[in-house]
C-alpha cells in the first residue's frame, strides 16, 4: 500500500472501519466503489438481522443559508437493532455507524461492543446508518450541490430525530422517547466524535455517550497521524523510514541533485511516472498500515509489521536487486548520507523491493494513471456509486485531515515526502467539489475541539493510534484527569478502536481478545452501569 494509497478512503469491507484522510489518487478511488459494492453484497447476504428505516427530514436547518436551496422532503434512515435482552427499563444503546454502510457494523452487534453492553444492562442494541452512506441516501445523485446536506450537524440531528420518533417492531407498545427511556450513544473514529458532539449538543435527548478512537478536533494539516508510525514503529522503523523518504526528497527537491531524478525513479521501476509529487507519495510502504493492524485476525492486516522489519533489515532480501547497489550507494551519495552507507545501502534495497513490482505483469502495468491524484474526467462522475465522493467531502469542507509531509517540523523526518503538501493534498477538493479554500474547521472545533467535555462522557483511545493526535488523549495535550462521569482510558499497545471489536465465546483463545482490551471493555459495561443508576 503506497503512501496516497494509504489515505484513501475508508469505504470498503472490512479496512474501511477506520477514518482516513487526504490525498486519495483516483485510481484507487474508483477500485474503492467496485469493491464497496461488491462486499456489501456478500455483507447483506451474510447479515443474521433485517433492515428497518425511518423516514427523517433532509434539512433540520431552514434557518441557515449554507443549506439553500431548502427542502422539505424526507429520506429514509436505516437501522438494525437486536433486542434479544430488553427487559423493561433497559437502554437503548446505538452504535453510529459513521463514514461507511451501515452493514460493516453489524458484528459489533452480533458479537462487539453493542452486544456486550445491551447485554449486560438489559437493552436494546442499535446500529444506526448515517446519511448518505449505504443505502441512507437523501439526494438523486452526488453532485456537489446535492451534498450541501452531508455535513456533521445535520446528521447529527437525524440521529436525535430518530430517537425521538422510532418505534421498533414488536415492541410498539413500549415508549422509547429519551425522556422516558436512557439512550447511549457509542462510536468509533469520525462516529466516536460524533457521538460526542450528541451528547455536547443534544444533552436532553442522550443520557450518555462513549467516544472510542474518537477524534474531536478537526485539524486541516493533520501531519501528526504518521507520528504513531515514527514513535511507536518496532525497532529502527521509524528513524529508517525516516531517512529513506529524506533520500527521496532531497534526490526530488534539491536542484543540485536533477540529473539522478530520473534514475530513482527508474529503480523503483516508477520511470514512466512524470510528476514528482504523484511519485514521491507512491513510494511511503506500508508506513500507514498501522492503522489497520488489529487484535481481531478477521479485519486486521500486520502489513505494518512485515514492513518496517523488511525495512529495518541490514541484509538485502531481494537478491535480483543486487545488481542496484552501486546505484543505490551513488544516490545516497546525492542525498548526503555517504557517512551511512552501511546499513542505509541495504535498507534501500529492501526499501525498493517491498514496493516494486514483482511480476512481469505487474511490471507491465502503468502506475501514472493509477498513482496520480488529477484526473478531471474521473473527478466528473457523481452517480450514486460514485461512494468514494462522501468522506472527501466532508474532509474538504469542514474535517480536513490532510496527511501530508510538509507540515512536519524542520527537526523532524517525516515518514512521507514533503512533497506531499496542502496543494497536492486537497487536488481531489478543487477538481471534484470545486473547493479552493480550506475546510471551514470552526463548524467542528465549535463542539470543543481537544477540550470536548461533559458529564457521562467517556474517552478511549489506543495508544499506537495514528488517530490520537486528534483525540482528548493526544501527546500535544495536558494529560486529563479520569472521572466516573467522564471516564478517560488509554488502551496500551493498542491502535484503532481496538474496545469496539469481539468474538463469540468459541472463538476465544490466549491473547485474543487481549487482556487490555478486556479490561476496557469491563470498564465499558462497568461505568455504563453506574450511569444508568443515576437515570
Amino acid at each position: 500500500m503506497r503512501a496516497t494509497v494509504a489515505a484513501a478512503v475508508s469505504l470498503v469491507l472490512p479496512a474501511v472501519c477506520a477514518l482516513q484522510g487526504l490525498p486519495i489518487p483516483f485510481g484507487k478511488l474508483a477500485q474503492q466503489s467496485s469493491s464497496t459494492a461488491r462486499l456489501l453484497s456478500r455483507a447483506a447476504a451474510d447479515a443474521t438481522y433485517p433492515e428497518y428505516n425511518l423516514s427523517v427530514p433532509i434539512d433540520h436547518f431552514h434557518n441557515e443559508s449554507m443549506y439553500e436551496p431548502h427542502s422539505d422532503d424526507t429520506f429514509n434512515l436505516r437501522y438494525w437493532f437486536d433486542a434479544q435482552y430488553y427487559k423493561p427499563g433497559g437502554p437503548v444503546f446505538v452504535l453510529g455507524a459513521g463514514e461507511t454502510s451501515g452493514e460493516g457494523r453489524l458484528p459489533f452487534l452480533q458479537k462487539g461492543i453493542v452486544h456486550q453492553v445491551a447485554k449486560a444492562t438489559n437493552g436494546i442494541g442499535v446500529i444506526l446508518e448515517h446519511r448518505y452512506y449505504g443505502s441512507s441516501v437523501p439526494t438523486p445523485d452526488f453532485e456537489t450541490e446535492n451534498l450541501r446536506f452531508l455535513t456533521t450537524e445535520q446528521a447529527l440531528a437525524d440521529t436525535a430525530y430518530f430517537a425521538k420518533n422510532v418505534q421498533f417492531e414488536g415492541l410498539e407498545d413500549v415508549d422509547f422517547s429519551p425522556d422516558k427511556v436512557p439512550w447511549i450513544a457509542y462510536g468509533g473514529s469520525y462516529a466516536g466524535a460524533f457521538v460526542a458532539f450528541l451528547r455536547i449538543v443534544y444533552p436532553d435527548v442522550f443520557f450518555a455517550a462513549i467516544s472510542s478512537s474518537g477524534v474531536p478536533a478537526a485539524i486541516w494539516d493533520y501531519w501528526e497521524y504518521y507520528e504513531a508510525a515514527r514513535l511507536f514503529g518496532p525497532g529502527e522503523c521509524g528513524e529508517t523510514q525516516g531517512k529513506l523518504i529524506n533520500v527521496v526528497d532531497n534526490i526530488l527537491m534539491n536542484k543540485e541533485n536533477a540529473e539522478y531524478v530520473d534514475t530513482l525513479k527508474q529503480l523503483f521501476g516508477m520511470g514512466h511516472i512524470s510528476n514528482d509529487a504523484d511519485f514521491a507519495a507512491s513510494v511511503a510502504g506500508d508506513i500507514s498500515a498501522l492503522q489497520s493492524y488489529n487484535w481481531d485476525p478477521a479485519i486486521s492486516t500486520d502489513a505494518f509489521f512485515r514492513y518496517c522489519e523488511t525495512i529495518s533489515s541490514d541484509e538485502n532480501m531481494y537478491p535480483d536487486l543486487e545488481e542496484k547497489r552501486a546505484t543505490v550507494e551513488e544516490l545516497l551519495t546525492a542525498a548526503g548520507y555517504e557517512e551511512q552507507l552501511d546499513p542505509l545501502v541495504d535498507r534501500m534495497l529492501n526499501f525498493v523491493g517491498y514496493q516494486r513490482p514483482n511480476t512481469a505483469a505487474a511490471a507491465a502495468q502503468s502506475k501514472d494513471d493509477y498513482e496520480t491524484t488529477s484526473d478531471s474526467l474521473f473527478y466528473a462522475q457523481a452517480d450514486l456509486s460514485q461512494t468514494w465522493r462522501l468522506w472527501p467531502y466532508q474532509v474538504c469542507t469542514e474535517w480536513g485531515f490532510l496527511q501530508t509531509g510538509s507540515g512536519v517540523p524542520d527537526d523532524i523526518l517525516p515518514m512521507v515526502s514533503r512533497l506531499v503538501d496542502l496543494e497536492y493534498s486537497t487536488e481531489i477538493c478543487r477538481s471534484a467539489f470545486n473547493i479552493s479554500e480550506p475546510a471551514d474547521t470552526d463548524r467542528i472545533n465549535k463542539f470543543g475541539g481537544f477540550d470536548a467535555s461533559y458529564p457521562r462522557l467517556a474517552w478511549l483511545d489506543g495508544e499506537w493510534d495514528p488517530w490520537r493526535a486528534a483525540g482528548v488523549h493526544a501527546l500535544s495535550q495536558d494529560k486529563r484527569e479520569s472521572t466516573p462521569s467522564e471516564p478517560l482510558i488509554l488502551i496500551d499497545d493498542a491502535v484503532h478502536h481496538w474496545d469496539e471489536n469481539g468474538v463469540f465465546c468459541n472463538e476465544t483463545r490466549p491473547g485474543v481478545p487481549p487482556r487490555a482490551v478486556k479490561d476496557a471493555q469491563r470498564a465499558i459495561r462497568s461505568f455504563v452501569k453506574a450511569w444508568l443508576e443515576e437515570w
